[in-house]
C-alpha cells in the first residue's frame, strides 16, 4: 500500500469500515483499538501499513453491525432459470406497450393484410344460404320451389336490387372479373345445356377457402338448390365468366 499522509488515511478507514452504524469513527479510535499507530512523531518515517488481520477480528467481534469486506468483492453470480449472469448484466424488462405488434423472423415479409368484405355481400350471401334445400321448379322464385335464375334474382330482391330474370340476362349485369379474384357474393355463369345457345345457368359464389377453392349455390335440375365447388369437373368445363354487381 502507498503511503498516505494523516488526513487521507483517517478518510480512507471511514469510507472503508463504515455501514449503518460507524466501526472507525477517529484516528484516536483507530489508536484505541490498535489497528493504527501513526503519530506526529512519526510523520517522517514511512507510515505503516494498515493490520488487516485484526481489522478483520475486529470487525468480526461487532454484533448487529454491517460488515464491509476489506478487498474488493468480485460481481455476485445469480441464476434465474439459465445461464448465470452477472447482476449488473442482467437486461431492464422493457415490456411493449399494449397494441404494439412486434414482428420476428417468422413474420412473412410480403404479406398484406385481407381487405375488408362488403358488408351488403356477406347479407346477400346468408339470405341466400337459407334457400339451401329448396327444390327445383322453373320459373319459381320463392321456397316452394326456383329455378337457377330464381334462386339468385329472389336473393338480391331482398336488399331490393332487381336483377335481370334470367341467367343470360344476369351475364351482361355488373362487370366480369377473372375466376382468380371473385369474392363472396359475385355470380358465375355457366353454358350446360345442349339445346341452348349461349349462358343458362347461373350460381352465387358463397365460399373461398384457404386453398383456394370456390364454392358456390344454385339450384339443379336434379338436386334443387345445392352447394357445389368450381372443383368439380363439370363446372370447371361449363364455366363461362364471372360477373361483380356489387362494388360496396
Amino acid at each position: 500500500m502507498k503511503n498516505l499522509r494523516p488526513t487521507t488515511l483517517i478518510l480512507f478507514l471511514i469510507a472503508s469500515f463504515t455501514a449503518s452504524a460507524q466501526i472507525v469513527t477517529s484516528k484516536k479510535e483507530a489508536q484505541k483499538k490498535g489497528i493504527y499507530s501513526y503519530t506526529e512523531k512519526q510523520a517522517s518515517k514511512p507510515a505503516p501499513s494498515i493490520d488487516k488481520a485484526a481489522v478483520m477480528k475486529e470487525i468480526a467481534s461487532l454484533n448487529d453491525r454491517d460488515i464491509l469486506a476489506y478487498e474488493p468483492v468480485q460481481k455476485k453470480e445469480i441464476g434465474r432459470g439459465g445461464p448465470k449472469k452477472s447482476e449488473i448484466e442482467l437486461p431492464k424488462k422493457n415490456p411493449a406497450r399494449k397494441g404494439t405488434v412486434i414482428l420476428d423472423d417468422t413474420t412473412e415479409p410480403d404479406f398484406v393484410p385481407e381487405s375488408a368484405e362488403s358488408y351488403l355481400a356477406v347479407q346477400i350471401v346468408n339470405n341466400a344460404m337459407d334457400f339451401e334445400g329448396v327444390r327445383y321448379r322453373a320459373g319459381g322464385t320463392t321456397k316452394e320451389g326456383m329455378d337457377c335464375s330464381g334462386m339468385v334474382y329472389a336473393t338480391f330482391k331482398i336488399f331490393d336490387i332487381t336483377l335481370p330474370r334470367s341467367s343470360a340476362g344476369m351475364a351482361a349485369a355488373g362487370r366480369v372479373v377473372q375466376l382468380s379474384e371473385v369474392k363472396r357474393g359475385d355470380l358465375l355463369l355457366f353454358k350446360n345445356s345442349h339445346n341452348r345457345r349461349g349462358i343458362n345457368h347461373v350460381g352465387i359464389v358463397v365460399e373461398i377457402t384457404d386453398e383456394g377453392e370456390i364454392k358456390f349455390l344454385h339450384s339443379s335440375t336434379s338436386s334443387g338448390v345445392m352447394v357445389s365447388s368450381m372443383n368439380e369437373p363439370y363446372n370447371a368445363r361449363t364455366f363461362v365468366q364471372a360477373n361483380r354487381v356489387i362494388e360496396e
